[in-house]
């Protein structure tokens, strides 16, 4: 029997309800093995979990996403990286691609751009929600 399994996945946002939301569509494709309200705890989360995908979110208290990505790469992480913000600005997804984005999702797009962004990622293609051009 063909066993498939589903890509594990740490969110990372300081907001409970969004976290709660995120986790409820990620639904039954995709099993959220943590969550995290900051990017300090993202950090040891990611190196004790070793998810697939981390969903974060730029502005987080401690260590934003930005910096969290950062020191990520640089501890040698192999966890995709989808941003989900409410930045809906090309600036910021320039940025966070250049840091070694997989994705960038805008939070006004959630329901329509995640599993999608999620599953670019996984397949090595980057993603950005449509509503912005870089």
């Amino acid at each position: 029997m063909l066993t498939v399994t589903k890509p594990r996945i740490l969110l990372a946002d300081d907001h409970p309800a969004l976290l709660a939301e995120t986790a409820r569509l990620l639904g039954q494709d995709h099993e959220v093995v943590g969550t995290v309200a900051n990017g300090l705890e993202l950090l040891a989360a990611a190196e004790g979990l070793d998810p697939d995908v981390i969903v974060l979110d730029i502005s987080m208290p401690g260590l934003d996403g930005f910096e969290a990505a950062r020191r990520l790469k640089r501890a040698g992480c192999r966890s995709k990286l989808v941003f989900l913000t409410v930045w809906e600005d090309a600036d910021f997804a320039r940025e966070a691609m250049a840091l070694g984005a997989d994705a960038y999702v805008v939070k006004s797009r959630l329901a329509s751009d995640l599993i999608p962004a999620i599953t670019e990622a996984l397949a090595e293609h980057p993603f950005v929600s449509p509503t912005l051009t870089l």
